[in-house]
């Protein structure tokens, strides 16, 4: 057997150090006190503090590297568990829409969605993102999710077949500032509301009856903007902005034109309208954050709502004091002058039938009241304005088509007659101009968004409860599919037998600017005759030319109404005379 010896462990012996103690030196300082028989008595020696121990010292100093460590460890998890649980809500959503079967679309990132890369031109942003992901697509815009449809059947789907499940909104936070804008027609939830207001507006406001009853106010606007252009004439004239202001005071005296009374005072309601009118719509078109992530509403980041309530605070006080110098001045007995007086009737009697089958009364409130009130100034003014001025900025691009109009309206009005509402339906060319303008140029391209109530199918795909549905009526009225050159302005298209069959009652979803199904648009019959009337007066009563060296720009820019991109400016030349045009 081997056997090994292994060697005794060395061991060093280090001789000890000894640490020389040294006294601590106390200094005494001799003071001269006066003693006090009742007080204690101070130490007749003063010592100075000792410095901190080494053992001191170390200790703090570990104590603040650990707490140091300790706080940066907890941010670290916090952050880590924060990513973790963004990732897990992002691909758990992920692979719920991907089990839903969503439509196709762009890939986003996260949190965000589609949101950096959104181009502020929806409508052609959403046109160029069809060729690519097809008629029906998905996007998303921060947390809410977004379907677009640029196709005949799909937009069929939503505004027809499946109308009753597609008819509500969802509410932008700019809109929510004032407690009556949830009660208006735009913004109203599906429901026995939305029927009795839109029978108001279609039946009573808007009826045949009703609009023929204020026909002399239109009459009466009309002329003075033509005698205001012919003041003008040879100087250049912003034709969208006198378009808004004749507009808008058509739309306030058919509205309460019996309580304004006086030229002077009526102005400075309408000037205080326009101003405050064109800030409203100034933000409810702005991109808000509030919108793309509902959270932050109550934050109010960008002060968007903030502003919005300012203004409108400022619109229900101009309906307050109209509505109570109505009461005062009669009240409800003066509903054959405007439609206000109808309103205040009716808000008195509590409420109307709204045409369900259960013949109840629905209640109409004077919220109800500033609602269509504000339906009609807000939604009828730059929509209306904007379409007489893309027709005149076409037809100045094309004079050979301005010159058939003004033939067409002096075969029918006459050469040193003033054009009335009545030529209007025997104007046929100049009603294809309005269809081809409002072809190409739609007042809201992408129409009002749509909120499905229940989760749905189209095409074979799944609408999400609550998404956001735009139907880009813009993209289907240029479809090469169904337009021959559909990029070209071209009124012929709208004339003869297969131009008849074309009309604002969105039966057809080739062709449906207004909209279609229950949430249609409610003034068409009051827009009709404004751009009709208007275009006709324009046209017949002056000649209209670009001033000297400038270019006519047909570039739009998107909004919540689409605009030109540039504003219209024209010079006018008087084709009647100064009789006439005052007579």
């Amino acid at each position: 057997m081997l056997s090994i010896t292994l060697p005794q462990p060395l061991t060093i012996h280090y001789p000890k150090q000894t640490k020389k103690k040294t006294p601590i030196q106390v200094h005494a300082k001799k003071t001269i006190t006066t003693h006090h028989p009742h007080k204690p008595q101070p130490s007749s020696l003063t010592t100075q503090p000792s410095p901190p121990s080494t053992t001191t010292t170390f200790m703090a100093t570990t104590t603040l590297i650990i707490n140091s460590k300790t706080t940066t460890i907890t941010i670290l998890c916090t952050s880590v568990t924060l990513l973790i649980f963004l990732c897990y809500k992002t691909i758990t959503r992920w692979l719920r829409r991907r089990c839903l079967s969503l439509p196709p679309g762009p890939a986003g990132v996260p949190i965000f969605g589609n949101l950096l890369t959104l181009n502020p031109e929806l409508h052609t942003h959403f046109a160029t993102l069809a060729k690519t992901h097809g008629p029906i697509f998905t996007i998303k815009l921060g947390n809410r999710l977004a379907i677009v449809i640029s196709g005949v059947d799909m937009a069929k789907e939503v505004l027809r077949l499946q109308d009753d499940n597609f008819a509500n909104r969802i509410i932008p936070a700019a809109a929510k500032t004032m407690e009556y804008i949830k009660s208006n027609i735009v913004s109203s939830p599906n429901g026995p509301t939305l029927r009795l207001l839109r029978k108001i507006c279609v039946r009573e406001m808007l009826g045949k009856a009703s609009l023929d009853r204020v026909y002399w106010l239109r009459q009466r606007e009309m002329k003075s903007l033509l005698i205001h252009l012919e003041e003008m004439a040879g100087e250049a004239v912003d034709v969208g902005a006198q378009m808004f202001l004749m507009v808008m005071n058509v739309i306030t005296s058919m509205l309460w034109g019996g309580v304004v009374e006086g030229e002077e005072k009526r102005k400075e309601v309408g000037k205080e309208f326009r101003e405050v009118v064109g800030d409203i719509t100034e933000m409810l078109g702005k991109p808000n954050l509030s919108d793309f992530f509902p959270r932050l509403e109550r934050f109010d980041v960008q002060g968007i709502q903030r502003k919005m309530k300012e203004k409108l605070v400022r619109l229900d006080g101009i309906f307050e004091r109209i509505i109570e110098e109505r009461k005062k001045n009669g009240g409800d007995g003066c509903e054959d002058k405007d439609f206000l007086g109808f309103m205040l009737r009716m808000e008195k009697d509590g409420g109307g039938d709204d045409n369900s089958k259960s013949g109840a009364t629905t209640p109409f409130t004077i919220n109800h009241v500033k609602a269509l009130l504000m339906d009609m100034v807000v939604g009828g003014t730059e929509t209306t304005s904007n379409t007489v001025e893309w027709a005149m900025a076409e037809l100045i691009q094309k004079p050979e088509m301005m010159k058939k109009a003004q033939q067409e309206l002096e075969q029918v009005v006459g050469k040193d007659n003033m054009v009335e509402e009545s030529h209007l339906p025997k104007l046929t060319y100049l009603g294809a101009v309005i269809k081809e303008v409002l072809r190409l140029h739609p007042a809201l391209p992408l129409l009002v968004p749509h909120c499905p109530n229940s989760t749905c199918t189209i095409n074979g795909y799944t609408i999400p409860q609550g998404s956001q549905v735009f139907v880009n009526v813009w993209a289907i009225h240029r479809d090469p599919a169904i337009w021959e050159n559909p990029l070209e302005f071209k009124p012929e298209r709208f004339l003869g037998i297969d131009g008849s069959k074309w009309d604002f009652t969105g039966n057809d979803f080739r062709y449906f600017p207004f909209g279609s199904g229950r949430r249609i648009c409610a003034g068409i019959p009051m827009a009709e005759r404004i751009v009709g009337y208007a275009l006709a007066s324009l046209l017949h009563s002056f000649d209209w030319n670009l001033p000297e060296g400038t270019k006519l720009d047909l570039s739009e820019r998107f909004g919540i109404v689409l605009k030109k991109a540039t504003p219209l400016v024209a010079v006018p030349t008087p084709k009647l005379s100064h009789e006439v045009l005052a007579s």
